[in-house]
């Protein structure tokens, strides 16, 4: 039973990071109606700042704040200077810059730090929390992290001005432009925080992954799967399917297929949930007049 309920919990810690990028790939999603395929990357690349600046000697949540501010900063550049002169491109040419993305961003990453696996450190005690062995404290503390940055979101998004106009714009592009809404600047915002969102998931998720360039390319997959089961365009269905994916790969890694075949659960969910529920739990169906 303890072993059991061990899986539980460090799925749900992972879950809680594949919510994360899960939610930032639907912010990108609602803003372009793309899956943007360098959300890890970028995620990658911010944790390598942290990790510059925590080897400097800076403390960690100093650096951790500073990379927020940073990944913010990449993901409005990238929307600026790489995504809009082609948002009006047919839908492959701007798949094909998220994938040119995706490899600058990893070839970049190699050349400054190179190749090599490094140690992440981790702002939580190694010892136990609270004298439980269920669950370790980085788990502990990565859930808790995730779970204050996911409401402080939906805080945004739901009291103030800047999210509101944002939910607009996902909406309905051309009304809010007549009513007087900046849609570039929403855009922009959208993909800073979606940089955001995602540096907090590399940071949470490198000390138990290791830190090199090829890092989040297991963990872009189980978000992509978790994104697809909630609903695409669902910000709340890409929180629920973090955490059921999470749960899922932890449980049928341990007692059914193994934790080698592990990844095969985020691809089957995404074969399953196209053939069967395409719009996902909590997604909305698109329904087109012919």
């Amino acid at each position: 039973m303890d072993s059991f309920l061990h899986q539980v919990f460090a799925g749900l810690a992972t879950g809680g990071i594949y919510a994360s990028v899960a939610l930032a790939l639907v912010m990108i999603y609602r803003a372009t109606h793309l899956v943007n395929f360098a959300q890890g990357e970028m995620a990658m690349f911010s944790t390598y700042l942290a990790w510059t600046m925590i080897d400097a000697g800076l403390p960690y949540w100093a650096a951790f704040s500073i990379t927020l501010l940073a990944a913010f900063a990449l993901g409005a550049a990238i929307e600026r200077f790489v995504i809009r002169p082609v948002q009006n491109a047919p839908a492959l040419t701007v798949v094909v810059v998220f994938i040119a993305l995706l490899l600058v961003l990893n070839s970049v990453a190699g050349w400054l730090w190179s190749y090599t696996i490094r140690s992440f450190p981790s702002p939580f005690p190694a010892t136990p929390v609270f004298g439980q062995t269920l669950v370790s404290a980085h788990e502990l503390g990565a859930t808790g992290v995730t779970l204050v940055v996911l409401a402080l979101l939906y805080a945004f998004f739901r009291w103030t001005a800047l999210g509101l106009a944002m939910r607009a714009v996902a909406q309905n592009p051309d009304s809010s432009r007549l009513v007087g809404i900046r849609v570039d600047a929403m855009r922009a915002l959208g993909w800073g925080l979606a940089g955001a969102i995602g540096a907090v998931a590399g940071m949470m998720i490198a000390p138990i992954v290791y830190l090199e360039p090829n890092m989040m390319g297991g963990i872009l997959l189980y978000a992509f799967a978790a994104a697809l089961l909630g609903g695409i365009d669902s910000p709340a269905g890409a929180v629920l399917g973090g955490f059921v994916v999470g749960v899922l790969e932890n449980l049928l890694g341990a007692y059914v297929i193994g934790n080698e075949l592990k990844l095969s659960v985020a691809l089957a969910l995404i074969v399953g949930v196209l053939i069967v529920r395409p719009a996902g739990l909590l997604g909305s169906r698109q329904v087109t007049r012919v």
